[in-house]
């Protein structure tokens, strides 16, 4: 049985008095058991603290993954961090369950927005706008702000020093994404004709976001009508 605490109350991460099999399966559990209790991605950093110096993380977290084939949930990477994750095809469950109303589905003209906001930070709202061929509101851009998506970044060298916009954590958590290198490679949209940023226009709007609707779970703006320009 695995001793938590040194004598002095500090936490015994390197378990020396127990056999190999037993001090990996405690560091499996203190693991599990961190990710499980929290609410956001746990960094590496932190999993660290709660192991010895001889303990793989890559190794333990492919162990608990193979643990878990089967169960309802994972263990994903995203946000460069490691979080559980119902599995697909659960959702209507879960929410059958909880009685309370879905989530809002993000329309076509607010996922282009963010989707450019994604590839091309930092980024200002004029320029997007040109990117995107009409104007962006500042209603789309408050509404991002305020799932979490996208932030303020620098401000941009242009006259009146406008914020540029970038993604979050938030953002990459949401859809998966351990980082931005997880988008769809921007040179297959541009061998598409789905994105002209040489021309200043993002092209084939409609199209773009057919593309990504089944990383970002779409709502057709057919289903959902579109937001004004501010």
């Amino acid at each position: 049985m695995a001793r938590p605490r040194k004598p002095d109350g500090e936490l015994d991460l390197e378990l020396e008095d127990l056999p190999a099999p037993a001090r990996w399966r405690e560091w499996m559990g203190r693991v599990e058991a961190v990710i499980f209790a929290s609410a956001e991605p746990v960094l590496r950093e932190s999993l660290a603290r709660v192991v010895g110096k001889a303990c793989n993380l890559d190794l333990i977290i492919d162990d608990i993954r193979d643990e878990l084939r089967g169960r309802p949930y994972e263990l994903v990477s995203v946000a460069g961090g490691w979080s559980f994750r119902t599995k697909l095809g659960f959702g209507d469950a879960i929410r059958a369950a909880s009685g309370g109303p879905q989530k809002a589905e993000l329309s076509q003209s607010y996922a282009l927005v963010l989707m450019g906001i994604a590839y091309f930070q930092p980024i200002t709202r004029a320029e997007l706008s040109r990117f995107l061929g009409r104007e962006v509101s500042g209603d789309a851009i408050a509404s991002l702000r305020g799932d979490g998506f996208i932030a303020a970044g620098p401000r941009s060298p242009t006259p009146g020093a406008p914020y540029a916009y970038v993604t979050t954590p938030g953002f990459l958590a949401e859809f998966g994404f351990e980082s931005l290198r997880d988008l769809p490679e921007i040179e297959k949209l541009e061998d598409a004709g789905l994105l002209g940023r040489t021309s200043g226009n993002l092209l084939g709007g409609a199209a773009l976001a057919s593309e990504l609707r089944g990383v970002l779970g779409l709502k057709s703006d057919e289903d959902q009508p579109e937001e004004d320009a501010a």
